[in-house]
């Protein structure tokens, strides 16, 4: 059965002095959120940008799926921690260039390399890393914590 999730943005004015807001629609869970395009191209100065929250949609989703992979192959982690850099960069246009991934896990009773091997599987695994893979760089570096 599909799912379907919202959120809201709005913006007022032009995009280099303007502002705006993102919201979580579905949920209510966060938001409203400040948005500027100075937050996306110079300092966030406390205020959030489409970058940031995909970010968060990555790391989350990431570390989902390797929980998933790694608890398949019979090691359920203790924990893991997963942060998302996206790179927004000036090409011809603004453009999301990149996003890596840093996990650090607790598993206990794993070697490294099949430990490497589940972490480079769930990131072609996990479904945003798959709506983002045709466009931009993926990476992911995993660290398993003894």
């Amino acid at each position: 059965m599909e799912q379907i999730r919202q959120a809201r943005a709005t913006w007022s004015g032009n995009l280099t002095e303007g502002s705006g807001s993102v919201e979580a629609g579905t949920s209510g869970a966060f938001g409203p959120l400040a948005t500027t395009w100075r937050a996306r191209t110079e300092a966030s100065e406390g205020k959030t940008s489409p970058e940031e929250l995909l970010a968060a949609a990555h790391a989350a989703c990431y570390s989902m799926a390797f929980s998933s992979d790694l608890s398949k192959a019979g090691f359920v982690p203790d924990r893991v921690d997963v942060t998302a850099s996206v790179t927004f960069e000036k090409l011809e246009k603004w453009t999301v260039v990149a996003s890596a991934l840093e996990a650090h896990a607790w598993v206990k009773g794993i070697e490294d390399a099949q430990f490497q091997q589940i972490a480079e599987g769930a990131k072609s695994g996990c479904p945003i890393s798959r709506a983002l893979s045709d466009t931009i760089k993926l990476s992911v570096n995993a660290v398993l914590e003894r």
